[in-house]
């Protein structure tokens, strides 16, 4: 089972893996927009923050822009940890 972004702890970094609708309430509309908000794969990404008593929203960094996404939509996001890059 792949890991995701909902799985996250507060600080941890990860890199997009994939989108997958995993609730009943989300579709390919829902999934369109996560990609055009910068959810594509090997975008790094970090989960910030989570709302009041470890619920909704998630404050998330994908790139360099900060959103605010709902639990069923960081569950949508498969993540994996990032790739280590070479250093020159």
């Amino acid at each position: 089972m792949p890991l995701l972004l909902s799985d996250l702890h507060p600080g941890e970094r990860a890199e997009v893996h994939g989108l997958a609708a995993t609730d009943a309430d989300l579709d390919t509309t829902s999934l369109r927009r996560l990609a055009e908000l910068g959810f594509l794969p090997g975008e790094p990404v970090q989960l910030v923050q989570r709302g009041p008593g470890g619920r909704e929203p998630l404050a998330v960094r994908v790139g360099d822009s900060l959103f605010a996404l709902r639990l069923a939509e960081a569950r949508c996001v498969q993540v994996r940890a990032p790739a280590a890059h070479p250093t020159a």
